[in-house]
């Protein structure tokens, strides 16, 4: 996008870092038991660390590392509360007992979601020990009105300007068995996106 249309570009990370703000709140007032007795996170495609300081804020004792591309993490904030990595996550994702995929995979076909999910699979332990990967993202049902109108107008905008779409819980549990993980369960339906605790 960067290469194709900078002002594009520019908008898009600007909107992604707007809507970090807003919704991570929502999620850490509703679904308080998702981040218990985690000791270790990576925030994948994290930004400028708003999620990740917004998880260390309510959750102290959790090591917080964010992965993103070289060009986001250069702009990072030198706080000290969250380590970044800069790096590509379909290469090498940092090890951590939990990773975050936060409005990511829409983003990416059915095959790249499956290498990603492949490799977040290689950063984390067993479930025994607290290993699973927190999907945010919006799970296509038999919604009516308002929300099937707003999970329909994303679907179009993700098919059009990425090469990723929308999903219902049969395509998500596709990809996670694919990927090589044996467990899934919709943690919480937060607005129009679900919370989805994937275990290896």
């Amino acid at each position: 996008m960067a290469l194709l249309d900078p002002e594009m570009d520019k908008l898009v990370h600007e909107a992604k870092a707007s809507h970090n703000h807003m919704g991570i709140g929502l999620v850490l007032r509703q679904c308080h038991d998702l981040f218990q007795g985690l000791e270790s996170l990576t925030d994948l495609c994290g930004g400028d660390g708003t999620t990740a300081r917004a998880i260390v804020r309510a959750y102290p004792h959790i090591k917080c590392t964010v992965l993103d591309l070289p060009k986001v993490i250069d702009k990072a904030p030198a706080e000290g509360v969250v380590k970044y990595v800069a790096g590509d996550i379909f290469h090498v994702v940092p090890p951590a007992q939990a990773v975050l995929l936060k409005s990511v995979l829409h983003l990416w076909s059915d095959e790249d979601c499956i290498k990603i999910l492949a490799q977040c699979k290689k950063a984390i332990p067993p479930r025994g020990a607290g290993g699973k990967v927190i999907v945010i993202d919006i799970v296509l049902s038999s919604a009516s009105g308002l929300m099937l109108e707003t999970h329909h107008l994303v679907d179009m905008l993700k098919l059009v300007m990425t090469r990723g779409r929308q999903r219902d819980e049969k395509d998500w549990s596709d990809i996670f068995m694919k990927a090589g993980f044996s467990e899934y369960k919709i943690f919480k339906k937060v607005g129009a996106r679900a919370v989805i605790e994937v275990y290896p």
